[in-house]
Order: C-alpha cells, then sequence, then structure tokens
C-alpha cells in the first residue's frame, strides 16, 4: 500500500472516540494496520539509511581548487593517434580554470587536445602527483661499447623451415 502511493483512511481514523463505540475486531484491526505501517516507515527509513552510508562509503566528492593539476582521462578521447591499447590511461597535467559546481570540472588543454571541449566531469579527472625524486631520479644510461664483428663463416644457402633457400 505504502509503495504505490495509497494510504487507506479508514472511520476509526476520522471519528471522534467518545461519540461513537467501536466494534472491538475494528479496533483490532486499525491497531494492526497502525503497527504495520509503523514498521514499513521504519523499514523504509532504515533502507534509505543505509543506501545513503554506503553511497557515502564508495563515493567520496573530491575538493578540487582553481590552479591545481590535474589529468585527465582519455576514456572517450578518439583523436589520439595510435593504437587504442597503447594509449596512455591519463593525459596532461592541465591546469584547472573553473569549477561548475562540485561535479564538472573545467581545464586549459594544450597540444593535440585544443580542439576537445575542455569541461570534464570529476569522474574522469584525478589529481597530478609528480614523481617523487628520490625514488626516480633521473640517470643517464650507460654508453654500450660496440664490439668489432667479424665473419667467421660465409654460407651459400641458408635454411628456413628444414628447407634451403637461394
Amino acid at each position: 500500500m505504502l509503495e504505490k502511493g495509497w494510504n487507506p483512511r479508514l472511520p476509526a481514523d476520522t471519528l471522534r472516540k467518545d461519540l461513537i463505540e467501536i466494534h472491538p475486531t475494528a479496533s483490532s484491526f486499525k491497531i494492526m494496520l497502525d503497527k504495520v505501517k509503523h514498521h514499513a516507515n521504519q523499514s523504509m527509513t532504515d533502507a534509505f539509511d543505509y543506501a545513503k552510508q554506503k553511497w557515502e562509503k564508495s563515493n567520496k566528492v573530491p575538493d578540487f581548487k582553481v590552479g591545481e593539476l590535474v589529468l585527465g582521462s582519455t576514456l572517450n578521447f578518439n583523436n589520439i593517434k595510435g593504437p587504442k591499447k597503447l594509449k596512455d590511461s591519463c593525459v596532461g597535467p592541465f591546469v584547472i580554470v573553473a569549477l561548475h559546481g562540485t561535479n564538472v570540472v573545467q581545464v586549459e588543454l594544450r597540444g593535440e587536445l585544443e580542439n576537445k571541449h575542455p569541461t570534464f566531469p570529476v569522474s574522469l579527472i584525478k589529481l597530478y602527483q609528480p614523481a617523487a625524486k628520490e625514488f626516480f631520479p633521473l640517470t643517464v644510461p650507460p654508453v654500450e661499447q660496440k664490439e668489432d664483428k667479424k665473419i667467421k663463416k660465409v654460407i651459400k644457402e641458408r635454411r628456413l623451415r628444414g628447407k634451403n633457400q637461394r
């Protein structure tokens, strides 16, 4: 009854108790309906509180500020060249220009992404964390010295998959 929006109004709800004597069966029926209504309201309140608590636990509202550096997800980008599986999951960092509510961020795009719309939902944005230099120092790779290679033997035929090639 409550989920459909229909709330039955019984005569016992509207009548004054001192004017009319109510039959005991009708009185017990009203008491039962009141208990059911109270239980249904309590169950709906508990379900709402549980759903709200679960949502707040998994969905934290990000607190971005204007001027911060963020990375943008390339989930919906189709103009990045190269194979899809090799494209970066995030591009950037970009500077936040404006906040449009709590769910939308406007960034300043550069380079090949200048033609994209600069407004992103916060679900596709994450805060830029620069790499720690003590963990990832910039070092020059060692130069490999090439050895002089000498030909040992000249083969007139070569074999490929068990067959001679000419």
